[in-house]
Parts: structure tokens; sequence; C-alpha cells
């Protein structure tokens, strides 16, 4: 599959999870918007707030990949923090039409790149290097991990299955974005109909350790502790 292939395939889950999202936060009333999501700290607000600025974040990247000009995905970490917790102030009719539209116009920008442009690279948060189709991977990522992250009915056995056979994209982004000094391990996971993936962890195969996918990417993402898993798991450093 090629570069463009690749980001397209890609893009199309996007939409589909984006589609999921307007349809999710469009639900939300103010009680809803002020309860807490799943990650500690965070209400509904601060999690739609940031999924909208990481939609803004990830354009920055696509432009730069685009015209080879250096757009950061944020101004600095600071900026980012201040504008999810001043955004998530907001009426839940701003913080809603919000999404939606910082969504859409991702999902644009994205639809709009000429082939040849996907082979560009722009930097992430991390100054790594990464390629288009990694840009549109982290949306993906993003879009996926916190439906569930919402706690409204969306975990990540269910979102796993809506995503279908691009979990392995999902595990793989989740690995890769650990990066640092991982145990080496090889993880097999097993959707509901029986597709069997495998992915590595580290430096070499190891021991395997076995699960549903929604498993294995809850507990590669700091959701859970692996104690769903088969064979011998490790404890991973804390999800960053």
């Amino acid at each position: 599959m090629s570069e463009s292939e690749l980001a397209r395939d890609l893009l199309a889950g996007v939409r589909e999870l984006q589609d999921e999202w307007a349809l999710v936060a469009g639900g939300f009333g103010e009680p809803e918007l002020r309860a807490p999501s799943a990650l500690p700290g965070w209400t509904r607000a601060h999690l739609v707030t940031h999924f909208a600025r990481n939609a803004d974040g990830l354009r920055n990247l696509l432009t730069w990949v685009r015209t080879g000009v250096e757009t950061p995905m944020y101004a600095s970490a600071k900026a980012r923090e201040d504008d999810i917790e001043t955004g998530s102030r907001r009426s839940a009719a701003e913080i809603i039409a919000d999404v939606v539209a910082s969504s859409e116009k991702f999902a644009q920008l994205a639809g709009e790149m000429p082939d040849e442009a996907w082979a560009g690279q722009a930097r992430n948060r991390q100054g790594k290097p990464v390629a288009g189709p990694v840009v549109v991977r982290m949306r993906f990522s993003e879009a996926a991990i916190h439906l569930a992250d919402l706690d409204a009915g969306y975990d990540l056995a269910r979102v796993t299955t809506m995503i279908g056979p691009r979990i392995g994209h999902l595990v793989e982004h989740a690995i890769t974005q650990r990066g640092g000094d991982l145990p080496s391990l090889k993880l097999v996971g097993v959707t509901e109909d029986g597709t069997r993936y495998e992915w590595a962890m580290g430096a070499g195969e190891g021991t395997t350790v076995t699960g549903s996918c929604a498993d294995i990417l809850a507990w590669v993402t700091g959701r859970a502790d692996g104690s769903a898993l088969d064979g011998d798991v490790p404890k991973l450093p804390p999800w960053t």
C-alpha cells in the first residue's frame, strides 16, 4: 500500500469516528459535559475541547507536511494546556460546535492533500519526524481512544469492533507512542470474530502475551493493568 493509499484509508476511519464523536457530543447538555470523563482530572468538557484542539494541531502538521514550512502543532505546551482549560469553560453549545467544525476542517484538509504530498514530513510535539500518513494515524488514534474515554457508552471493546481491521494501526501507534525502553514482547490480539493480530514490542520477540485486541490496547495505553491478558505481563511505565 502506498503512502497516499494508507493515508486515505486511515482518513476514512477518522471520518467514521469523527461522525461518532459528533453524534455523542451532540447529545451532551451542560450536566453531561461537566461530568467527569474517564481521564483523571478532566471533565467531558475538557476532553471534547482537547479533541477539538488536537484537530487544529494536526491540521498544522499536515500543512507542514504539504508545504515544507514549519508549522508546529501548538505554540507551546503551556498554550496547549491553557487552551484546553479555557475552552472547557465555554457553554455546551460552543464546545460542541467547535469540536464538530474543527474535526471537519482536519478531514477536509487531509482529503485535499495531493498524493505526492503525503511523503513530506513534519515533527510531532516530541520533536520526532512524522510523515503524512502518521499524522492521520495520530488523529485516528485520538478519535478512537478518547471516544472510549468520554465514558458515554463506548468502551474500547466497542470501539475496536467499530474500526475493524484498522485495529492493527491503532495498537501499532500506541506502541510507537510509548517509545523508550520497553520490554521485549510478542503481543497477540484476537477480535470478537476470531481475527488474529500480532505486534512486536521492545527489541526482539521475547515472551508472548495474548488477549482481546481491546484488552491489549487498554494495557498498552495505560488504561488497564494487564490482568485481563494471558502470559507473563510486565508492568509498563506510566502512559504520558
